[in-house]
């Protein structure tokens, strides 16, 4: 039984987020030096570019995958994403200075929210917005 099998058993329900890259992207290392992700599997193109590949944080599985359908676009197509990925962790600063050192982009700095949530918002290199976040005490005047 390999890892995706363990993680996943019949009957139990999660998110696998599909992130949609241009056609041609080779080099998809920054989900690995960001985030520590770790490759499960990838299909390439005869050219060597990434046609699909399955990653893993700790136990959460997502996808990266070219345009291959009109109904897919990357977020660098419009300049903007219709869905945001949340990130849970234990260390918020620590894994945003990694995602910019490994070359994403600060949209919002982390800030600590009286609702109950640290937060902080990246752009990866490809256009898919990330916050990354993990819950804290909520603000006891917070009347949420």
């Amino acid at each position: 039984m390999d890892k995706k099998d363990a993680l996943f058993p019949a009957g139990k329900t999660s998110f696998a987020p599909m992130l949609t890259i241009r056609n041609g992207v080779m080099d998809i290392d920054f989900y690995k030096s960001a985030f520590g992700a770790v490759e499960h599997m990838r299909l390439n193109n005869e050219d060597g570019s990434v046609h699909v590949a399955e990653f893993f944080i700790d136990e959460a599985m997502f996808h990266v995958h070219e345009v291959t359908q009109s109904a897919m676009f990357s977020p660098e197509k419009y300049n903007g994403s219709t869905v945001t990925i949340g990130l849970m962790t234990a260390d918020v600063h620590g894994v945003v200075a990694q995602a910019v050192a490994a070359g994403a982009e600060v949209i919002s700095p982390v800030v600590d929210y009286e609702y109950g949530y640290r937060q902080g918002e990246i752009k990866d290199p490809f256009g898919h917005h990330w916050i990354i976040q993990c819950r804290i005490p909520a603000s006891p005047d917070w009347k949420g």
